[in-house]
């Protein structure tokens, strides 16, 4: 199994337009090598298929950047197959704006989330006429491709977009996902985006070689400390890094898996390599992901 880590920040990217925090200020002035686009994966267990989890507003870029995603010489044909999408966030979404060119490609998500996605924010209204999308129902386990790839969701979490806030649709609205490698046994999981720790991701992570997690927020202030307002990172919709009941604490002792955290805000300080709070997990065995890795298991 493959993992290619497209993009490893939250909604707005590193350094963000508006934004001169001190995490923005530095990335600005360190420049284009040290800036995350915003979070986007693809995995694969077969050569020549790849899956999107996720497709960012960032996603020409990923894809140009990633020789892996390259149509064959002299071909308009794609090695990508789909896109498992684990909400439906603008972040998270809007990229398949810039998939319609392409050859169809199956879509996974939610049910709440595709229904959303088509009244809501109506993206599939938009997409229908290219016929770039193939909306496929999300019903707990599948097998992608050639049936190697195994996805398994699980779910996070009743958390709706700004746009489906008065959605009385039922959830789950937020998914993580478990990778399994059905002839080398390799397993991932991918929890992007994690309002809270839920029942059944515990018993997911169990045999993965790898896991990436939300890693949005260091601290539960953060926003107000690094640019004087804000709601807290819980009521924002994601476990903070650090503190009482953060997924650090979760993740200390694990042996024999590779822990990685993805999807940082640009005021987390775990952006910067030089900071305290990278020392903290490089003390403690977990990574930050970057633009770029991959991950072979």
């Amino acid at each position: 199994m493959r993992l290619r880590v497209l993009g490893t920040a939250a909604g707005g990217g590193l350094p963000q337009w508006n934004c001169a925090c001190p995490g923005c200020t530095r990335a600005r002035a360190a420049g284009p090598a040290v800036w995350r686009t915003q979070e986007c994966l693809a995995v694969s267990a077969s050569p020549g298929d790849w899956y999107l989890v996720n497709a960012s507003p960032d996603i020409r870029a990923q894809i140009l950047a990633t020789p892996e995603l390259s149509p064959p010489p002299g071909t308009r044909r794609t090695p990508l197959r789909g896109v498992l999408l684990t909400d439906g966030e603008l972040d998270h979404t809007a990229g398949l704006l810039a998939l319609r060119e392409g050859a169809a490609l199956d879509l996974f998500a939610p049910a709440a989330v595709t229904a959303s996605l088509a009244e809501d924010f109506p993206l599939r209204g938009l997409l229908a006429p290219y016929g770039a999308v193939r909306w496929q129902p999300l019903t707990g386990g599948l097998a992608l491709g050639d049936g190697r790839l195994r996805v398994t969701a699980i779910p996070v979490s009743d958390k709706r977009p700004r746009y489906a806030a008065g959605s009385t649709r039922a959830g789950p609205w937020v998914v993580a996902y478990r990778f399994d490698d059905a002839v080398t046994g390799a397993a991932a999981v991918y929890a992007p985006s994690l309002a809270r720790w839920p029942r059944g991701l515990g018993a997911a992570l169990a045999g993965a070689g790898c896991v990436i997690l939300d890693g949005t927020f260091w601290s539960e202030d953060e926003m107000e400390r690094r640019t004087g307002h804000g709601p807290g990172a819980r009521a924002m919709g994601h476990l903070p890094i650090s503190g009482p009941g953060g997924t650090l604490a979760r993740l200390r002792g694990r042996t024999g898996v590779r822990c990685l955290y993805t999807h940082l805000n640009n005021t987390n300080p775990a952006a910067d390599p030089a900071s305290c709070e990278r020392s903290t997990l490089a003390a403690a065995l977990v990574e930050v992901a970057a633009d770029g890795q991959e991950i072979r298991l």
